[in-house]
């Protein structure tokens, strides 16, 4: 499948070097390309600069926004919550239509310090708001509720036994997001439902934060016992 992964930092790092060793054939996006290859210092999560990783992974080419998600049949949004609408409207309306948009982001606001909270929250979303943005692109939220090492091989904490979840208006496009689950070794996926139902899923974060501060690692994840 041919997979724009929109984003430069460890999430869109690290996802699309797992979906490319899977045998997709994948692109990263960002705004500038030219800008991101130049960067020589770590960002401001000190993730070392994009060039180092991709010269690790040449293989994978680095396009715009537009250019990766125009080639695109299906395109993740791993750029940061407070970025996600501009990040997919430099992508254009008309490369997103029709296309499962797979939203990773999470809305933090850390304009009032550590920890972040949540904007928007309780009544909205991110996905929800990517959703309203881009009409006819076919948004599913996943994997929002884990780190990034997790996401792409979950079998490394307690063999896999942990849950990740869905939500999307579109049951096609959730068809075609698990079917990616289970090939990144996902096996207890949960279907909370329609796009709305993300909203637990991202206000599942703060509850994430304060265990990574409790437990000292950000190793963790969800398991519901059922």
């Amino acid at each position: 499948m041919k997979i724009a992964v929109l984003g430069t930092g460890f999430a869109g790092r690290t996802l699309a070097g797992a979906l490319s060793a899977l045998g997709h054939d994948v692109v990263v996006g960002t705004r500038d390309p030219g800008e991101t290859l130049a960067r020589s210092a770590p960002d401001a999560m000190g993730t070392p600069p994009f060039s180092e990783w991709h010269a690790a992974n040449q293989h994978i080419a680095v396009e715009t926004f537009a250019e990766a998600a125009a080639a695109a049949e299906l395109i993740v949004n791993a750029t940061n919550g407070a970025g996600a609408l501009s990040a997919l409207s430099a992508a254009r309306s008309a490369n997103l239509s029709g296309k499962v948009v797979v939203d990773v982001s999470n809305p933090l606001d850390f304009s009032q310090g550590m920890p972040p909270v949540l904007n928007p929250v309780n009544t909205d979303s991110n996905a929800e708001r990517i959703q309203h943005a881009f009409p006819e692109a076919r948004v599913v939220k996943t994997l929002n509720t884990m780190n990034a090492g997790l996401m792409v091989d979950p079998g490394r904490l307690g063999g896999g036994d942990h849950s990740v979840f869905v939500s999307g208006d579109d049951a096609g496009a959730k068809n075609t997001v698990t079917a990616l689950l289970r090939e990144l070794g996902h096996r207890d996926i949960i279907d909370l439902g329609d796009i709305t139902t993300a909203r637990g899923a991202e206000m599942m974060l703060p509850l994430w934060l304060r265990l990574w501060s409790a437990l000292g690692t950000a190793d963790f994840n969800f398991k519901i016992v059922r």
